[in-house]
């Protein structure tokens, strides 16, 4: 019997040590997969590639939306639905100097939005690259205007032969629902001080307003005339090529029996007509064939590997002789801690004070790139950046796109404020606006009556008639509001209030408008800010740029990357079924997202500083 009781012992105490070796087997793959998760990997780069740059989507400066959103489209392969403008400029400067990378291959048809002012920071890193001695190819089955204007700056420029080059200039159409608001029986009530803050103009008109007008062609034909100089100066055109290419358009089309392709090659605005299998054997006679390759591809690298090269590569060489904190203001000004594709009021606080007590940092550059939002909220960014300021720190402001209403407010109290000459700014006026429903009620029926115990109990309930007290309250509060923001800006650029009060009035400016009023001190790009802020802290070269961010703990980057890599798994079960639904919404992304806007302009009261520029 204990021969038998020994047996078995053994034999257990074997299948426990195997199960203490699995158990570390185990330990040993998930604390793998945990490190692998967080470090990610870093691709291969053959000795001589090209870099493929194909941007999907919008570029932005800062990413918004869900990691598993953005990891299903990324399983579906359709990478993400933003591009990150840092990315690409990073990448594009980086191979400037890189020795394998021998030439850019340039593929848009994915790309759908970008202001001028961020394909001006592309063109500009493009430039550098081309100044290297090394070409740009550009390609794409056909070209919108946002297209264009970043291919017509490559060496080359190839379209399809079914293909076309689709300009239309610039336009500013808004839908107004003061119809629709009108058959809700809804009143909505605007208080505003400025002659051309037209911002909530289209709850209680069914036009535009010519103050509205006015301004909007301003720019807008400030943006054409910027578009036309800049992509006929890089294809070496005459100035007035592009205006009649676009106004003589469908004339060309019936002479060339609707070759779009032939149109756009006869007025120069491509080199030639390529399909992709030509663009490739272009493409190959720069950099070689891919070795081993039976497709007869060449060796490439896509951009947003490439830049994980280069971080990797970079941390080799970091340099210690001081920093530039960046500290990007992307989207719509919110109260509170926001997520990233918003500015948050709390949120973006915090990152502007972790930079003035970050001894490391002597210089902060705040990009900008918002059409305003909450008055409160834009207070409290406003007040970090001039406590920065106040600490010794010199802050450079970097406009985007827009900067315009909330997104000049913040600005007001940097040492210096640099704008593209086609950023969208000033907008320096105050809104808010209130909706009642006590009609829409009634005509279902419904009656509103009780009691209070002060002359104010009740009177902010939207389903009573507006009281002529909380009208005196909110219009009040609106001049008060308007006259601060008077007095941030003339303090901060040095002006009385009464002439800033002459160039405010809610009027949005061109940067170069803006710079001559005052506004706006120099023009330039996002890397002359970086320079100047540099140049105001006396920091040698070599020092340091840093992107502040929301910091995220060790647990929190786990679950991110757990969540990511769960979602990438499921995409490719559930891919194509999301792929098929989100393409069915499609069409309802437009309204939903005007929806939200309306909700969170009439949510409250309370002041607002907001610029609607968008520009189509």
């Amino acid at each position: 019997m204990s021969a038998i009781g020994g047996f078995f012992r053994g034999v257990w105490r074997g299948l426990d040590g195997l199960r203490r070796i699995l158990h570390l087997i185990l330990l040993l793959l998930i604390f793998g997969f945990i490190i692998g998760a967080l470090r990610g990997t870093v691709p291969h780069l053959p000795d001589r590639a090209a870099l493929f740059i194909q941007p999907r989507g919008d570029i932005v400066e800062q990413r918004s939306g869900d990691p598993i959103e953005i990891a299903f489209n990324q399983a579906r392969g359709q990478g993400d639905s933003q591009a990150l403008l840092w990315d690409l400029t990073e990448s594009i400067r980086a191979a400037a100097t890189d020795t394998r990378v021998q030439a850019i291959v340039l593929q848009l048809d994915f790309l759908t939005a970008a202001g001028q002012p961020t394909m001006e920071e592309l063109v500009a890193a493009m430039r550098r690259f081309r100044a290297s001695g090394k070409k740009i190819i550009a390609y794409g089955t056909s070209f919108t205007q946002v297209q264009y204007y970043l291919a017509a700056h490559a060496d080359e420029v190839y379209l399809d032969p079914t293909g076309e080059v689709l300009l239309e200039g610039y336009a500013r159409y808004r839908m107004y629902y003061k119809g629709l608001l009108d058959k809700l029986a809804v009143d909505v009530h605007l208080f505003r001080v400025g002659e051309y803050k037209s911002a909530a103009e289209d709850m209680v008109r069914t036009d535009m307003s010519a103050q509205d007008k006015v301004e909007s062609q301003a720019y807008l034909n400030a943006l054409w005339k910027s578009y036309k100089d800049a992509v006929a100066r890089a294809r070496g055109l005459a100035p007035d090529v592009i205006e009649q290419y676009t106004n003589g358009f469908i004339e060309a089309l019936h002479s060339n029996a609707g070759d779009a392709a032939r149109v756009a090659l006869e007025a120069g605005l491509v080199t030639g007509l390529k399909t992709e299998g030509e663009v490739t054997a272009r493409v190959i006679e720069l950099v070689g064939r891919d070795d081993g390759d039976h497709d007869h591809r060449y060796p490439a690298i896509a951009f947003d590997d490439y830049v994980r090269v280069h971080h990797a590569e970079a941390q080799l060489h970091h340099a210690s002789s001081g920093r530039v904190g960046v500290v990007i203001a992307a989207g719509e000004i919110l109260d509170g801690e926001q997520p990233p594709g918003a500015v948050g009021g709390l949120t973006t606080a915090a990152l502007l004070r972790g930079a003035r007590y970050n001894d490391d940092i002597a210089a902060v550059v705040l990009r900008v790139n918002s059409p305003g939002g909450s008055v409160l909220a834009s207070e409290q960014i406003y007040r970090e950046v001039a406590a920065i300021r106040a600490a010794g720190k010199p802050v450079v402001v970097s406009m985007g796109d827009v900067a315009a209403s909330g997104g000049y407010y913040v600005a007001a109290p940097a040492n210096q404020i640099m704008a593209s000459a086609t950023t969208i700014t000033g907008s320096i006026g105050i809104f808010a606006a209130v909706p009642t429903l006590d009609r829409t009620l009634g005509k279902l029926g419904v009656t509103v009556d009780g009691v209070g115990t002060t002359a104010l109990s009740g009177k902010l309930r939207l389903d009573r008639p507006l009281d002529p007290a909380l009208r005196d309250y909110v219009q009040l509060t609106i001049e008060r509001g308007y006259e601060l923001f008077l007095a941030h800006v003339a303090q901060g650029r040095g002006k009385t209030r009464d002439a800033v009060n002459e160039i405010a009035q809610g009027r949005v400016w061109i940067g170069q408008d803006a710079q001559s009023r005052g506004l706006v001190d120099t023009l330039g790009g996002y890397d002359d800010a970086v320079k100047s802020a540099a140049k105001l802290a006396k920091l040698p070269d070599g020092y340091d740029v840093q992107r502040l961010e929301p910091d995220l703990s060790w647990a929190e980057q786990l679950a991110l990357q757990l969540r990511v890599s769960a979602a990438r798994l499921s995409g490719r079960v559930l891919g194509p079924a999301m792929n098929s639904l989100q393409a069915s919404l499609a069409p309802l992304a437009g309204l939903q997202k005007e929806y939200a806007r309306l909700e969170r302009m009439t949510s409250s009261a309370r002041p607002l500083a907001y610029c609607f520029c968008a520009v189509e």
